[in-house]
């Protein structure tokens, strides 16, 4: 581990900010309103059961934005929890709300289980992974030439479009399953996402399943986790949405 928890956060915010403000200029951020609303309510709703689990994430300048590329299936979160869904993963897959909980209790938990800056750690150790991130961005269509970052931020970045491990996808499988039953999303919900997934890559792979390569029984995995969480899915209670 190069990058601690605090570097990791500190590094992504810079990152974040930056990313967003290019995207911004080029009108890309929230255009739909109403698909805008539906993202934050649903991940709010998951932010405060997040932040129940793990209250030291209560201080985190949590944050959810739609970024508007009809191409790209995937989202992902930072470290501190900065957070986007493409538009081209609610157009092709269709989700859900309860899919979409999935979705983002899935990133959520990449950033409470510190997935983040061990990617970063591999993203700054690999002299490779840092050479090729103009060739990841231009892929992403988006350009950030002239944008001056650190190593730090650069890494935090890069590591958006690495692949996670297996035992970072099994983790994150586990608690972002939770985080959604708990926040009153169906776990059923977290396979059929997973089906969804794997029947729209035609001829080519969609971005969330390079970066989130699935182990050979992670439909399965889930099936058998469905049931553990129901009891949280089917508790009567009020799901407070944090404000974003």
């Amino acid at each position: 581990m190069l990058v601690s928890p605090e570097e990791a956060i500190e590094a992504s915010s810079t990152a974040y900010l930056q990313t967003m403000d290019s995207l911004r200029s080029e009108g890309k951020i929230d255009n739909n309103q109403s698909v805008a609303k539906r993202i934050k309510r649903i991940t709010g709703r998951l932010i405060t059961q997040a932040i129940e689990m793990h209250p030291e994430t209560r201080h985190w300048k949590w944050n959810v934005k739609v970024i508007d590329d009809p191409e790209m299936v995937n989202a992902w979160c930072m470290a501190g929890g900065k957070m986007a869904i493409y538009t081209g993963l609610l157009n092709k897959v269709k989700p859900t709300d309860d899919e979409v909980a999935q979705v983002m209790g899935h990133e959520i938990s990449h950033a409470l289980a510190n997935h983040i800056a061990e990617k970063m750690s591999v993203a700054m150790a690999s002299q490779v992974g840092m050479s090729a991130l103009s060739v990841v961005l231009s892929v992403t269509g988006y350009e950030y030439g002239g944008l001056a970052m650190t190593g730090a931020e650069l890494a935090a970045t890069t590591a958006m479009h690495l692949p996670n491990s297996r035992t970072a996808e099994e983790e994150a499988d586990r608690i972002g399953i939770e985080i959604a039953a708990r926040a009153g999303y169906n776990p059923d919900a977290a396979e059929t996402l997973w089906q969804k997934m794997e029947k729209i890559g035609g001829n080519s792979t969609p971005e969330f399943l390079s970066t989130h390569p699935s182990p050979g029984n992670r439909q399965e995995t889930l099936r058998e986790l469905a049931p553990q969480m129901r009891h949280f899915y089917l508790e009567k209670k009020a799901h407070p949405i944090y404000p974003l």
